[in-house]
């Protein structure tokens, strides 16, 4: 039987629609963007050609409004993303002391003695016990001062409290977390990396009735935003709660849901493979890249850098070059296509010299900071640069203050362009938010909208490419292609910085069918 939201296997179930009087950008004459069977049928200049339409054909006048392909986030941490919009932010404390003021004041405000009832609890507790108070979006890099066991011990009043950093490779825990969840933790309170990332994934255990509809909240805000379609790096078996989350009425994007090494034994045992869609998700469910993380954060100072950081230390290189060629290598026989995780410089120079010597091509996750001799390398070998350009504007003191002198190629857009790099989008939320206008603003004008100077503005992109980069190489629609659309109240390639930054989007279709707007 067909899967009814598949355009692909079941087009007769699209209904015709016309979008009439749309421009793409950076042309004044209107067309009328013909959609059948979740594709692109015909574009036609408006009022010139009218064909015969099927009686059932909507046609919807959009006045002049600008079009473009629907808008993906390359990288999205979808379920922490959803978390995160429902636990204390940190992320204006300009301070460890600043940060520990907003988590006493909570604590002595919410008088929560049990049940959850917060909105910014997380994690499992036994039944009756205090539940854990979860905070977010901290950033210490950039701290005058330090955390430490004993200032978060001195605000929560004996509450479980563990505050996940914005890069999620670290959580500064207080004593009476660090005992609920069993792990040892020292004077400074932080666990980071791998002890980090199962921490988080434990306070994530909530039930799936109050996390979906967090979820599917948070895709429908996407759709808002023009975006058609996430690959989603949750660090988890992913397939079957997308399964889980699409049977129960998820429809605002498509998903692609990438495996880790954990579980890649599975995945191969079950047949799947990147690119396959998953039977039962809808038409919007796909297997996604094999995600391998081989290095840390700047934030925690643990990306794997050729020269030594100020205080020390070349940063943490997790998984060996010996080890991470067997990998590649087992995903080119599985049919999955890597999507190595290196922010830092020395880092990238171990994937790309993986990527060449298993023979095949794949994706950089965040190429945060890169040798100038290295940049070429991605388009020779068919790597793309999965980039989140909003860490360049959080990121960038931090990168001062580490990378001193050589900031000029931390996200280096441009000299990856120009090198003949493929760039590709994202925000990697909650480190950013999933709004993909945000992260082609940063790409562009690499400054945001505060007052505060652009930040290396020879490594901007153009409007055009930033938009062909958050497209899948796409950047106009044409004949044939998936009716997933964006429909913008301005022109993306001559409104100010100001509005492109926060580009109204009127309606956004996946495979023909509006998502947002035009109801």
């Amino acid at each position: 039987m067909s899967d009814p939201l598949d355009p692909c296997l079941a087009p007769d179930l699209v209904p015709d629609l016309v979008l009439a009087s749309v421009r793409q950008p950076g042309v004044d004459i209107c067309f009328d963007v013909h959609l059948r069977g979740g594709a692109v049928s015909a574009i036609i200049p408006s009022r010139q050609y009218a064909p015969a339409l099927p009686a059932a054909t909507r046609v919807v006048d959009l006045d002049g409004r600008y079009v473009i392909p629907g808008l993906w986030d390359e990288h999205v941490h979808m379920t922490q993303w959803a978390l995160a919009s429902n636990r204390l932010d940190l992320s204006d404390a300009g301070s460890a002391r600043e940060a520990a003021a907003v988590v006493g004041s909570h604590v002595a405000e919410s008088h929560v003695a049990e049940g959850g009832g917060s909105g910014v609890s997380g994690g499992t507790a036994a039944p009756g016990a205090v539940q854990t108070l979860v905070g977010v979006g901290f950033r210490d890099a950039v701290w005058p001062d330090l955390p430490s066991l004993a200032l978060l011990d001195g605000v929560t009043r004996g509450r479980p409290t563990a505050l996940i950093s914005h890069d999620l490779h670290c959580v500064w825990l207080n004593s009476a977390a660090a005992q609920r969840y069993g792990v040892r933790v020292d004077a400074d309170g932080l666990l980071r990396e791998d002890p980090a990332f199962a921490l988080t994934r434990e306070l994530g255990q909530l039930p799936d009735t109050v996390v979906d509809p967090w979820v599917q909240q948070a895709g429908r805000a996407a759709a808002t935003r023009g975006v058609v379609g996430i690959v989603d790096f949750e660090m988890t078996w992913n397939r079957d709660a997308w399964l889980r989350r699409i049977s129960g009425g998820f429809a605002a994007l498509r998903v692609e849901a990438g495996v880790y090494p954990q579980d890649l034994d599975r995945a191969e045992a079950e047949g799947l493979r990147t690119g396959l869609t998953v039977a039962g998700g809808g038409g919007l469910l796909t297997v996604g890249p094999l995600k391998v993380l081989i290095d840390g954060s700047l934030n925690t100072r643990t990306a794997y850098c050729v020269d030594p950081y100020p205080n020390g230390g070349h940063g943490l290189l997790t998984v060996s070059e010996p080890e991470l060629l067997a990998l590649l290598v087992r995903a080119r026989q599985a049919g999955f296509v890597p999507a190595v995780h290196a922010i830092g410089d020395a880092a990238n120079r171990v994937a790309l010299d993986a990527f060449e010597a298993a023979g095949i091509a794949g994706r950089v996750e965040h190429a945060q900071f890169v040798r100038s001799e290295d940049f070429a390398r991605f388009g020779r070998l068919g790597v793309t640069a999965s980039i989140q350009p909003a860490q360049a504007l959080d990121d960038r003191d931090a990168a001062e203050a580490n990378w001193p002198g050589r900031t000029d190629r931390s996200f280096p857009l441009r000299s990856l362009v120009a090198a003949g790099a493929t760039l590709a989008l994202g925000s990697d939320a909650p480190v950013a938010p999933l709004d993909p206008w945000i992260a082609m603003s940063a790409a562009t004008a690499r400054a945001r909208q505060d007052g505060r100077g652009p930040w290396h503005a020879e490594q901007a992109l153009t409007r055009q490419e930033a938009l062909t980069a958050s497209t899948r190489g796409r950047g106009l629609i044409r004949v044939g292609d998936p009716a997933d659309l964006a429909v913008l109240d301005g022109d993306p390639l001559t409104v100010s910085d100001a509005e492109f930054a926060a580009m109204p989007v009127a309606a956004t279709l996946v495979a023909g069918r509006f998502t947002h707007g035009s109801q």
